[in-house]
Order: C-alpha cells, then structure tokens, then sequence
C-alpha cells in the first residue's frame, strides 16, 4: 500500500512534468504563431524561422500573453499589415489548439 510520501512524490512528479508539457505547448504556440506572422510579412525560408524564434524570445520578458502578442502587432503594423490585437488573440487561440495536439500527439 502507498504510503503518504509516496503518494506525494507522486503528485509532485506529475506537477512538474504537467508544467513542462505547458511550457513546451506554449513555446510552440509562439513559434506558429511567428511563422504565421512571418508569412503576412511575406517572409519565408530562414528568415520566418528568425523571426519565429524572436517571437518565442519575446514570450520570456514578462509573464503571460501580452509580451508577444504586442510584439507581433508591432511587427506587424510596422510592415504595413492590417491586423488587430482581436484577430492576433483569436490567431494565438487556435495555434494553442494546434501546438497542444503536435505536443501530446
């Protein structure tokens, strides 16, 4: 029978490997996502995989979505693309989506 130690090394062994699935599903929803961006920017080859790995870098400087949902938009804008913070959200949603079913498939 299990004791209480082992039921709670358990659970500490299923917390961190759920915080690196989230980790790792996070990092390649970035990474689609600035794929995606690349290409409204009409870049391709080595240069939308650059720009796809700042996207992922962004996502380091603070917690949460914002950091690379604005530098995305930046990007963006400043290529003269029409986009909204609304459609990149909606964009970052369904990558999620995307990245989970590549990760855990």
């Amino acid at each position: 029978m299990p004791t209480f130690d082992d039921r709670k090394k358990g659970f500490e062994t299923k917390f961190k490997h759920d915080q690196e699935t989230a980790f790792k599903t996070t990092a390649r929803r970035n990474k689609l996502l600035g794929l995606w961006a690349a290409k409204q920017m009409g870049l391709s080859g080595q240069a939308a995989d650059d720009y796809a790995k700042s996207v992922v870098m962004a996502d380091m400087e603070k917690p949460g979505d914002d950091d690379v949902m604005q530098k995305v938009l930046k990007d963006l804008t400043g290529k003269g693309v029409d986009v909204t913070a609304h459609r990149i959200r909606t964009e970052m949603d369904s990558l999620m989506a995307e990245a989970r079913k590549q990760i855990l498939g």
